[in-house]
């Protein structure tokens, strides 16, 4: 099921971590302290890997999912996100 940003906003924190799903493996983890942290659930070589898109709301649901399509274009292509932002940061 597709998030909205109402019902993001509206996700309290609780006593264990929380992962909210999107679609194509962009999922929101809220922590017990209340950070609101946006991943990407991707296989590359045939391992599953996990990719950080920044924190909500300053990584708007519509940014995410922007950051999701152009990390899985890449993996369309053969390169894994995760290496391609490493090599970017040297």
């Amino acid at each position: 099921m597709r998030l909205t940003d109402t019902k993001i906003r509206n996700t309290k924190p609780s006593a264990r971590e929380q992962k909210m799903a999107d679609e194509r493996g962009l999922f929101l983890v809220i922590t017990p302290a209340g950070s609101k942290i946006w991943r990407l659930r991707y296989w590359y070589n045939g391992k599953e890997k996990k990719l950080a898109l920044g924190r909500y709301p300053l990584i708007s649901l519509k940014d995410a999912r922007r950051k999701r399509d152009d990390a899985l274009r890449l993996v369309d292509e053969g390169i894994d996100p995760s290496q391609a932002r490493k090599a970017e940061k040297l």
